[in-house]
């Protein structure tokens, strides 16, 4: 079966964009400083909180990559195993969350900087920009893929107007302005997807039906993958998570201990309700739809769906994809003003200069984002790209500063050196042997090197 476009659906994404625009407006009129523009006063309370967390860790990756291409791709149980790395992270972070808020940073490179001296910052925010970037391309792409189905305009044009939307949003009201956007998104999502649910199994002729009509192989424990390749769809959201920018910022941004611990539990809850039923709508398209391009799964249900239910899911998806890219846009922009401009190029930059510089680069990370997403064939490939650049260039070392108080600057650096490094090289020179995601090698690696580093370093000092 072919996806016939339903113009109808344009109407529930137009109606909530506008939404979106209407609160990022109201809210950036709040904008008194840069704290404000970046960590919303520190004023988040639980249920916002718990919202943008929601929404910002569930973007494309799952509306268009994740979640979607696994259970299409791959099979129905190693798509349920994605929520296990995620409900992992969530409970690291949980105990490790009033550790962040003490820091009082911006970013996570002002962590490293503090454990690692200066030169670990300026390495960790090249490698933040790199990752973010990745991820907000991605993000644009999958509004290409929500306006394609609805309309039938190219997936090009429509990534161009999805960049337009991400950009314009992250630049006009920060974090003030994502955050009320993000709770609002999050619980339309969190009703979209269980309405959806019994619908499209209804549509699809039940689980029967649907077991009958994919291949055996994604019936199977890990699909049509061996072990060791299912490992590398795994770790990069475990290891993204565990030292994620965006999320410290946000714990960082809460009202207080109380507000970011009941948002944790909230946000864990959320995942455990969000990310299989995404899996199984993504399950039963396969069924329906045995012959589109993987990203495209979840979408294209909301064309055989009563339209009134395909728009609310269409808009549920919309809302995460665009509050996913917002977030990681203004994440990466911080880092240039913060760990670039006012570190090393205008360190008396008053706060409002750095308030428009963060504005600007808003604008000019955008577009780099744009034109990388030109690079990557699928956005699954695109995100375990950028998941692992993050979490193997910076996750071991930024978590050894909670955890290992013996690490010093040479092992910290060193990690991110080889993090970093390894996964290009494998990415893009080796261009993926044995089809093995880059995190099967390059966190090995640079665990190793943090350890064997810090033990050979420290052994000098102490000689």
């Amino acid at each position: 079966m072919g996806v016939e476009h339903n113009p109808h659906l344009l109407w529930f994404v137009c109606g909530y964009g506008i939404i979106m625009i209407l609160i990022g407006i109201y809210f950036s009129r709040k904008i008194a400083s840069s704290e404000d523009f970046i960590l919303a006063g520190k004023g988040l309370g639980t249920i916002v909180l718990t919202g943008t967390l929601l929404a910002t860790w569930t973007g494309s990756g799952s509306i268009s990559g994740g979640e979607t291409s696994m259970a299409y791709t791959y099979g129905i149980i190693p798509a349920f195993m994605l929520i296990f790395p995620t409900l992992l992270g969530i409970v690291i972070l949980y105990v490790i969350a009033p550790k962040i808020r003490e820091f009082g940073k911006y970013t996570v490179s002002g962590i490293l900087e503090a454990k690692y001296g200066q030169t670990a910052r300026l390495i960790a925010s090249i490698i933040i920009i790199l990752a973010f970037v990745g991820i907000v391309s991605y993000q644009m792409t999958g509004i290409g893929f929500i306006l394609n189905v609805t309309t039938g305009i190219s997936v090009e044009i429509g990534t161009i107007i999805g960049a337009v939307l991400i950009i314009f949003l992250a630049t006009i009201g920060g974090l003030r302005s994502i955050a009320p956007t993000d709770a609002l998104s999050a619980f339309l999502a969190i009703a979209g997807l269980f309405i959806t649910l019994p619908v499209i199994y209804g549509i699809a002729g039940g689980w029967d039906d649907v077991t009958a009509n994919v291949p055996a192989a994604n019936l199977t424990a890990t699909g049509t993958l061996n072990t060791v390749q299912l490992l590398g769809f795994l770790l990069p959201s475990l290891f993204l998570l565990l030292g994620d920018q965006n999320m410290y910022q946000r714990l960082a941004a809460s009202k207080g201990g109380k507000s970011s611990k009941k948002a944790q539990i909230g946000w864990l809850i959320g995942m455990t309700l969000i990310s299989p039923a995404i899996s199984l709508i993504a399950f039963a398209s396969r069924s329906i739809f045995p012959d589109i391009d993987p990203g495209m799964a979840l979408m294209a249900t909301t064309t055989v769906m009563p339209t009134v239910v395909g728009g609310v899911l269409l808009a549920a998806a919309t809302a995460f994809i665009v509050t996913t890219g917002n977030s990681y846009l203004l994440s990466a922009a911080t880092n240039v003003t913060y760990d670039v401009v006012k570190k090393h190029i205008n360190k008396d930059a008053s706060d409002k200069q750095l308030l428009n510089i963060t504005k600007i680069f808003t604008i000019v990370l955008g577009i780099i984002a744009f034109v990388l997403v030109t690079y990557f064939p699928t956005v699954l490939e695109v995100q375990m790209y950028a998941y692992t650049v993050y979490g193997a260039g910076l996750t071991p070392a930024l978590l050894a500063v909670f955890f290992w108080k013996r690490v010093n600057m040479a092992g910290g650096i060193s990690s991110m050196i080889a993090g970093v490094g390894t996964t290009l090289l494998w990415e893009i020179p080796l261009a993926k042997p044995f089809d093995l995601n880059s995190v099967i090698i390059a966190l090995p690696v640079a665990v190793i090197v943090l350890i064997a580093v810090t033990l050979a370093t420290s052994n000098k000092k102490t000689a």
